[in-house]
């Protein structure tokens, strides 16, 4: 294609998906106990999950290195592809964007980077918008609008167990993480602007689950949708999802995707966690 698109391991795009839309993803390094793998390569959730429930063990993640980025786009350009059009996790949450614009500075107008606002599948459906796109023959700037209108009709909301990972990775503020801990509420998050938010508090996990399915369905309005659903280390909370959303959602309904979140989403939500990405059609 003349425009390749990029993205990082964060955006949990189903496995048969990335080699169908020829994308290259480019992983973030997270180290458990001093060790670091490759998200998804040397690391997966399991391993992240049971650090985490060991307790000892420290779970931190890293982003990709500006030379890693600048090593993959040199491949992609000298194979012979004219521009590339690189999405990533939200830089609110990582600064995996700042090290692929660095990177891309390298390399002129051929390179543009696209702040997705969000993670997981949240990121994944701007990926596949661009990745369309770029095979239909769009040129770079058309690939990145795509990208940028599909960020705008997706919505993500997602619910954990605790907030003391978010906590300890500095990604939700204290006053928040205390306050629902405080009161032994289980929290339903959301990504308005790139930043986690607190948008809503339940007593129970099933609560939780059905708050979900309520707030992805607000979402989704009048429009056609697709939807992604992640968890970790909770298999039977996304099948009680895709069920609730495929029965609320009807005719409306057309891609479902289910993924377990990674090693780096894991690292900062904890086993438990459980997610719905709500992509509009145009």
């Amino acid at each position: 294609m003349p425009v390749a698109v990029v993205t990082d391991s964060t955006a949990y795009l189903p496995p048969e998906l990335v080699p169908a839309h020829q994308l290259t993803v480019v992983p973030l390094t997270v180290v458990l106990n001093g060790v670091e793998g490759l998200e998804g390569v040397q690391t997966l959730p399991a391993d992240a999950t049971r650090a985490l429930s060991a307790r000892r063990v420290s779970v931190s993640t890293s982003r990709p290195s500006p030379e890693q980025f600048a090593r993959t786009y040199r491949r992609l350009l000298d194979a012979g592809t004219d521009g590339i059009v690189s999405v990533h996790l939200s830089a609110g949450l990582s600064g995996t964007v700042e090290a692929a614009e660095l990177a891309a500075a390298q390399f002129g107008d051929r390179v543009t980077v696209v702040d997705s606002r969000s993670c997981g599948m949240g990121l994944g459906f701007p990926v596949l918008a661009a990745a369309r796109a770029a095979h239909n023959g769009a040129d770079l700037a058309d690939v990145r609008t795509e990208a940028v209108a599909a960020i705008d009709r997706t919505t993500i909301y997602f619910y954990v167990d605790t907030l003391e990972f978010l906590r300890r990775g500095g990604r939700i503020n204290a006053a928040e993480a205390l306050l629902g801990t405080a009161l032994s509420v289980k929290p339903i998050l959301y990504m308005p602007d790139g930043a986690i938010v607190l948008c809503d508090k339940v007593r129970t996990a099933s609560r939780g689950l059905a708050r979900l399915v309520d707030l992805a369905v607000e979402a989704a309005g009048d429009a056609q949708v697709d939807l992604a659903v992640h968890h970790l280390a909770a298999p039977q909370r996304a099948e009680t999802l895709l069920s609730a959303l495929t029965a609320r959602l009807g005719a409306r309904l057309h891609e479902t995707y289910v993924s377990e979140a990674g090693a780096a989403v894991a690292a900062h939500a904890g086993p438990g966690l459980a997610c719905v990405v709500t992509h509009r059609h145009p």
